[in-house]
């Protein structure tokens, strides 16, 4: 399936290597080679996927994903470099879905890409009609949707997989490892603070403010599980 994806980078040869290797896999791609051109082009064209990388003029990839989800869920997966790695981490903070490392093969960067589209193909095919409910939150497996007591919640696509997949298996009690593994869906090159970013993140999300979590729980010194 073709999907409109946009690449953000100011190194333009890199930027152009991706998109000739995109379009060979039948997508189409747009280039963007600073922050505010990329943002430009998004809001003009919608796209499905975005890589983005972190250092560019006028507008920074962080500067950039923080105005992009002011307005999407787009999946991003940013580009960065190997001695950033505090750069991993705020960019998960900031509500990108996925990160590759420069210098990074392309075989990688595709099945990267093609893990994340995965996503953005089911949520438009999918016709399966069931919700999942517990304790005034509402997940909806066909609209990829969540409410908190009749509230839409914004979710990313990867947060929404990561609820729905601990949802789906309520009191089984799993390790970052295996989040990791299952959500992720493919051999993940990340690290397990990864997932922790994320679970935050969701619980900022949906839990109640200064009370006990109720819906992603903690078993210290194992992993994390959905409340029954």
């Amino acid at each position: 399936m073709s999907n409109k994806i946009l690449v953000v980078d100011d190194e333009k040869t890199i930027a152009d290597i991706i998109k000739f290797n995109l379009e060979k896999e039948g997508h189409t791609v747009e280039t963007a080679y600073d922050g505010e051109e990329g943002i430009k082009k998004f809001k003009e064209y919608n796209h499905e996927l975005i890589l983005l990388d972190i250092m560019m003029p006028k507008k920074d990839g962080f500067q950039v994903l923080k105005e992009i989800r002011a307005i999407s869920q787009v999946p991003v997966i940013m580009l960065t470099a190997k001695e950033e790695e505090v750069d991993k981490v705020l960019g998960l903070e900031l509500g990108a879905d996925d990160y590759v490392v420069k210098p990074f093969s392309m075989r990688e960067l595709m099945a990267r890409v093609k893990a994340n589209l995965r996503r953005v193909d089911f949520v438009n095919s999918n016709s399966a009609n069931e919700i999942i409910s517990s304790n005034g939150l509402e997940i909806d497996l066909n609209k990829y949707e969540v409410k908190k007591d009749s509230q839409v919640v914004e979710l990313t696509l990867r947060e929404f997989e990561l609820l729905k997949f601990l949802a789906s298996k309520s009191g089984q009690v799993f390790s970052r490892e295996q989040l990791l593994e299952k959500v992720w869906g493919y051999e993940y090159y990340g690290d397990i603070r990864t997932v922790d970013v994320t679970v935050r993140r969701l619980r900022e999300k949906i839990e109640d403010k200064n009370e006990e979590f109720k819906y992603i729980l903690t078993k210290r010194g194992v992993g994390y599980y959905f409340g029954r």
